[in-house]
């Protein structure tokens, strides 16, 4: 604790906001592309302590908000199957899809089960043989050497009735999309830490060259993201643009290594559908040719689901344009009223990494509007 108690240090945090403030001559519009960070802004105030010199843009940094509603109801779909146990993050189970949520599904007596791992999942279709156990595997690089090795623990292990129902992400393709963007308002980056801690961040050098905007890889505490936006400001205001790393503790230009073959033997790129930005070449990840056994897409049929019982939110829930930075949570009319924590209408509301959720939780003001007697 002591060593990130420095990257929270109140005096370390208000001599980087001085800085900022005496740096900027103009406002400078920022995107941070990760939900933890999104939260740790928020929570600490930053984006209105920086109010006048530096807009803070919340870009689609939460995999889970930006899984497809397509694989959300392939989830449900598996886990209405008989015999069949979808096991997930605990996040995911109110995500809602065109047919509600997991949660929705358990109610109506699927097989749904939090997991802390697919670890875990592999641990269930162990003790269950007669199951299928079927893992719906999100997140970004930083989650997906754990679903590789859960694919190779169980081909070792010879546990046949387990498989992935495969939704994870690629965060560089989606940043370059944001950036060809012809609304595009971002004039640098906050790279995320945690996967340039696995991929690294050498590649980045590619979207600095094409689209003229710093990138600063940058870390989650309160010091760590002020630093990151300080060294965006300076290189913005000097007229310049490169790749800059503020997270180095942890964060190398190579990344990890070993989670990268990790990866690379049992996954490879492909085309993905992100909720709100639609489909991304080479935007997530899919099981290469000799895992394909353990593809829960392909093992199953799709099943019948039932009828669409959330088309009456979807033209009132603003997600789509809160994920790509368009729109400010507190800025959706449904925001605090019909739209809470407990009553979610999108994705950003429900997961932890949400900005909707960060903005619900953590900002002091304006304060969350009453539900009307409609609401209620």
């Amino acid at each position: 604790m002591r060593y990130l108690d420095e990257f929270r240090d109140p005096r370390l945090a208000a001599d980087r906001l001085s800085r900022i403030r005496r740096t900027a001559t103009r406002v400078w519009t920022l995107m941070e592309v990760c939900g933890g960070q999104t939260h740790s802004l928020v929570r600490h105030g930053i984006p209105e302590a920086l109010a006048g010199c530096v807009e803070l843009i919340h870009g689609p940094g939460c995999p889970v908000c930006v899984t497809s509603e397509a694989l959300v109801d392939r989830a449900q779909a598996l886990a209405r199957q008989p015999e069949t146990l979808l096991t997930t993050f605990g996040d995911m189970l109110r995500v809602p899809g065109t047919y509600g949520t997991l949660l929705d599904a358990r109610r109506d007596g699927g097989n749904v089960q939090s997991v802390a791992s697919p670890l875990d999942a592999v641990e269930l279709a162990q003790r269950n043989p007669h199951f299928q156990v079927v893992f719906f595997a999100v997140g970004f690089e930083t989650t997906v050497p754990a679903s590789a090795l859960a694919v190779l623990q169980a081909s070792e292990r010879r546990i046949e009735n387990f498989s992935l129902l495969v939704a994870h992400v690629r965060v560089q393709p989606a940043m370059e999309l944001l950036l060809q963007q012809a609304d595009c308002r971002v004039q640098g980056l906050l790279a995320a830490g945690h996967v340039c801690t696995v991929v690294g961040y050498e590649t980045y050098n590619s979207l600095v060259s094409a689209y003229g905007v710093p990138i600063v890889v940058t870390g989650f505490e309160p010091v760590d993201l002020l630093e990151g936006i300080l060294a965006c400001v300076v290189q913005l205001e000097t007229h310049s643009a490169r790749l800059e790393n503020c997270y180095a503790r942890t964060a190398k230009l190579q990344g990890n290594p070993v989670a990268q073959q990790l990866i690379a033997s049992v996954f490879e790129p492909c085309d993905r559908a992100w909720r709100g930005l639609g489909t991304i070449p080479a935007g997530g990840w899919k099981l290469r040719a000799p895992w394909r056994s353990f593809d829960a897409e392909r093992r199953f049929p799709q099943a019948p689901v039932g009828l669409p019982i959330v088309e009456a939110l979807s033209h009132r829930c603003r997600a789509s344009d809160v994920l790509v930075g368009r729109l400010a949570p507190r800025d959706c009319p449904e925001f605090g009223g019909s739209c809470r924590p407990d009553s979610p209408l999108g994705a950003p509301m429900v997961s932890s990494e949400g900005a909707c959720a960060a903005y619900y939780h953590h900002a002091p003001s304006p304060p969350h509007r009453a539900p009307s007697q409609d609401e209620s």
